[in-house]
């Protein structure tokens, strides 16, 4: 199963995310793309990713015969105020020449010529847009037009903003990534932007924020009829909901278990349950 974005950028329908493993990231790649995971989720952020120990995984696998155009790989461009003193880029220089020095240390710690989508790690503000969000903006559009990032997107951005991204840029985002509240219903308003726009919404923390969804008797009720585990039940309601689905799961069994949620399928009724269990 895959997703198609506005641009015809075809992504995997599950990925793997990198954040908070640490020493343990190149380890943890392996396993999970060993387990089936072909999109990978990083950050140029060292307060929370090693990008480069992803990128050694890929190193690894390549020699295995697992090479780089079957897979996806989604990095981020973390501004000032996300980081701390371990900057990939000179913090004193200006934002377009952050943008393009962190976008190149990707490349490098990634040992690749693009990236398949390169993410606005989140606006500079919490209300609208401001002259930076613009400029960083217009420097990714710039890389994007470059090819050397297949698609552009943004991340932990409230539905206001993404109006307005859509609205004013050259190139709207091409993906969202948000944590994903059930009680926001799921992120409803930034999913039914990103639905009419052809967007491509990729939920994390599904599980971790979403813990008495997990111990709904309603839901765990769902499980048992459909004879799995109520985490996959979760995945699968995200993906038939038309959204992608991060798991940074360090647990091999439950990497496969996840990648296991699309071998059933979920009635209208579950859909509605699960879609109100939060509310």
């Amino acid at each position: 199963m895959t997703l198609k974005a506005y641009n015809d950028v075809v992504l995997p329908s599950f990925m793997y995310g990198t954040a908070w493993k640490k020493e343990a990231t190149t380890q943890l790649v392996l396993q999970a793309v060993e387990a089936g995971f072909r999109a990978i989720d990083t950050a140029n952020q060292l307060i929370h990713y090693d990008e480069a120990l992803a990128g050694e995984a890929l190193l690894a696998l390549a020699k295995q015969g697992i090479g780089r155009d079957t897979l996806f790989l989604q990095t981020k461009f973390t501004p000032l105020n996300g980081q701390d003193h371990r900057t990939p880029y000179d913090a004193k220089a200006d934002l377009t020449t952050q943008v393009r020095q962190s976008f190149d240390s990707s490349l490098a710690h990634l040992h690749t010529a693009y990236v398949d989508s390169y993410v606005l790690h989140g606006p500079s503000q919490r209300r609208g847009l401001g002259e930076a969000d613009w400029e960083v903006w217009a420097a990714m559009e710039g890389l994007y037009e470059s090819g050397k990032a297949k698609m552009i997107g943004v991340s932990n951005v409230t539905a206001e903003q993404l109006a307005l991204l859509c609205a004013r840029a050259k190139h709207r985002p091409m993906v969202v990534q948000n944590r994903c509240y059930a009680a926001f219903g799921w992120d409803k308003e930034v999913r039914e932007i990103c639905t009419a726009q052809g967007l491509i919404y990729q939920g994390f923390s599904l599980l971790t924020a979403n813990r008495e969804v997990l111990m709904a008797p309603d839901v765990r009720a769902i499980a048992q009829r459909v004879g799995a585990g109520v985490a996959q039940v979760v995945f699968r309601f995200a993906m038939q909901i038309g959204m992608l689905p991060l798991t940074g799961t360090t647990n091999p069994q439950h990497m496969a278990d996840d990648l296991g949620c699309d071998r059933f399928t979920l009635i209208a009724d579950d859909l509605r349950l699960i879609e109100a269990v939060g509310l």
